[in-house]
């Protein structure tokens, strides 16, 4: 409840700069977010989910692997749950993106991966998860487990620490957005005019069938 309570008291804060954020994320410097899509675009592996071999843990117990989502829109973000700003504006957003789709966002499946298995157990992820849309999955996995769902899509994440004793995490950020055949249809950056979301998951939710 604590932490529900730090993260939802923020989210003015967090919205006031929430589109200025960089992802981070595809490492690729000034690059316009159009060219960033393509350079990120040729990292995941054929850009396929039925090319990928991960598999994971829900945040409710349920074995997860990426043949699963085939036949359904989806989109899929790279975060940790002890991130300061850009995963809660990004999980924020989502929230808001599916509110404003309305009766078509339950067509669509939404995961966080998380980058940091170590304390991101299905228990706490499923508490920090709590205070977004109901239809975010959280996904986890022994570091081994994680480190392959990364490669497959081309992730890059890193420990820091820092001089309280703790550590925080580097990763790519940005939210992937597969058809209901498993290819990529677009990639979500923050760089980018945040009116684009909606239109590019509807276009993906129209490649169903």
């Amino acid at each position: 409840m604590r932490r529900r309570t730090l993260i939802l008291g923020s989210a003015g804060l967090l919205a006031a700069f929430g589109f200025m954020l960089t992802f981070g994320a595809w490492q690729s410097g000034d690059l316009p977010w159009q060219e960033e899509k393509a350079v990120s675009a040729a990292r995941i592996r054929a850009a396929d989910l039925s090319a990928m071999t991960w598999q994971l843990t829900s945040h409710e117990g349920e074995q997860v692997e990426p043949q699963d989502w085939l036949g359904q829109a989806n989109l899929v973000f790279f975060g940790f749950t002890w991130c300061p700003d850009v995963c809660p504006m990004t999980l924020l957003n989502i929230t808001d993106w599916l509110e404003e789709l309305g009766p078509d966002a339950d067509r669509l499946a939404v995961n966080l991966f998380t980058v940091d298995p170590e304390r991101d157990t299905p228990e706490v992820l499923a508490d920090y998860l709590s205070n977004f849309d109901p239809r975010i999955t959280g996904l986890t996995g022994t570091p081994a487990e994680v480190a392959r769902a990364a490669e497959d899509f081309g992730v890059t994440y890193r420990r820091v620490p820092r001089d309280d004793g703790n550590y925080t995490m580097d990763h790519t950020s940005g939210v992937f957005v597969f058809g209901a055949d498993g290819r990529l249809s677009r990639i979500i950056d923050l760089h980018e005019n945040p009116q684009a979301a909606v239109p590019k998951i509807r276009q993906a939710l129209k490649q169903e069938g």
